[in-house]
């Protein structure tokens, strides 16, 4: 931590012809003496007082709805309850991940195996070589570092290994190394892989619910940071067919295709175009691979204008998958795809960001205005 050596011993490497390793020995929290001795606390605390060290917290007058990652954690241990050869799998995040409600419950079947995503990726596939359920927890953005692992040990063998990566899509205040942007288009190129993503707790429940379930390969289940939005979240598990997605309004003119938790968003915009006497139709896909074609025939059947929304890159993404089932089957029609936009999106909190890469509420009513040739309304 002494600035002025290091740049001194870094100008005298400069000279050393040759290979070189410098090891910096480092303090995780040095210079601020709580998060020196409470590392795990205060890796990402929050807003805080710097002089008491107080973390400052919202006050919550009435029920709110659980973060994901909470009802991950809780859901774990109730299919673990149920079935004895489900096991937990985590690359350094059990806390952030909510790995560690099992690994207290449970310590001998919820593992954290340190930084070290291409194991976590091999073990898994190795448990479910014996037969057991391995859920793989992982951020999606960290996840980009076993990919090899993924496909080589795990889709190849068709493994039942699942998949849950949570940070997917805007991770907010992590800035731009940690956003979730390509898991959709990465995953679903793997031959024997299923793909899906929640768009509220009880679907993130029942997903993974199927997933344990699932022997013929692997499953990707993928969901944001932060808050669902069901304050009663704790439903009755059950099963949701494999690239089965459900009808949310039928109206006219525009359908729009969400998946995963952006898809509220989705209802938003759908409540205010009703306000003005528009009604359109929402169709939450859940799937990404292997996409409800038979939900898309009808789509496509009835409407000339779709909207497509994702929390993930836009090349190769689910709109992309979209487009590919429309040429495939010779539909044509007008499609405006909404997503995070080919570039490197910055740092700020999820709801900013959602709608500088345009697919917001907002964003999805002007989407919507501009295929029913309509101005705004103010």
């Amino acid at each position: 931590h002494d600035i002025n050596h290091l740049v001194h011993v870094l100008r005298d490497l400069k000279d050393i012809p040759g290979p070189k390793i410098l090891h910096c020995v480092t303090v995780k929290g040095k210079g601020f003496k709580l998060a020196e001795q409470d590392q795990t606390k205060w890796h990402a605390p929050g807003k805080f007082d710097k002089i008491t060290g107080e973390i400052r917290k919202t006050v919550v007058t009435e029920p709110k709805p659980p973060k994901y990652q909470e009802v991950f954690g809780h859901t774990m241990v109730e299919l673990a309850e149920q079935n004895d050869k489900v096991m937990g799998i985590t690359p350094a995040m059990p806390s952030g991940s909510s790995l560690n409600i099992m690994m207290e419950a449970m310590p001998d079947r919820a593992f954290d195996v340190g930084i070290a995503e291409q194991h976590a990726v091999t073990f898994s596939a190795g448990l479910a070589t014996q037969g057991m359920v391995p859920f793989c927890n992982i951020y999606s953005s960290f996840m980009q570092r076993a990919y090899d692992q993924v496909i080589h040990d795990v889709a190849i063998q068709k493994l039942p290994v699942i998949f849950c990566l949570d940070r997917a899509g805007i991770a907010g205040a992590d800035g731009a190394t940690h956003h979730g942007a390509y898991d959709l288009a990465y995953m679903r190129c793997i031959p024997n892989m299923v793909v899906a993503a929640p768009m509220n707790e009880q679907e993130l429940r029942n997903l993974m619910y199927t997933a344990s379930e699932f022997k013929d390969g692997p499953f990707t289940i993928r969901y944001p940071r932060g808050q669902g939005v069901m304050p009663v979240w704790r439903t009755p598990l059950e099963q949701i067919g494999i690239g089965e997605g459900r009808v949310l309004r039928e109206g006219e003119e525009v359908a729009i295709l969400t998946i995963g938790h952006i898809g509220n968003y989705a209802v938003k915009a759908c409540d205010e175009l009703e306000k003005q006497g528009i009604r359109i139709s929402h169709y939450d896909m859940r799937y990404v691979k292997p996409l409800d074609e038979a939900l898309l025939h009808q789509v496509f059947a009835k409407n000339k204008k779709v909207i497509t929304v994702e929390d993930g890159c836009l090349p190769g993404g689910f709109g992309t998958a979209v487009l590919e089932f429309m040429s495939d089957h010779n539909y044509h029609a007008k499609v405006i795809r909404l997503g995070i936009p080919d570039r490197i999106v910055e740092h700020g909190e999820q709801d900013e960001l959602y709608q500088e890469c345009g697919y917001d509420a907002e964003s999805i009513l002007s989407a919507t205005y501009k295929l029913l040739e309509l101005s705004p309304v103010v």
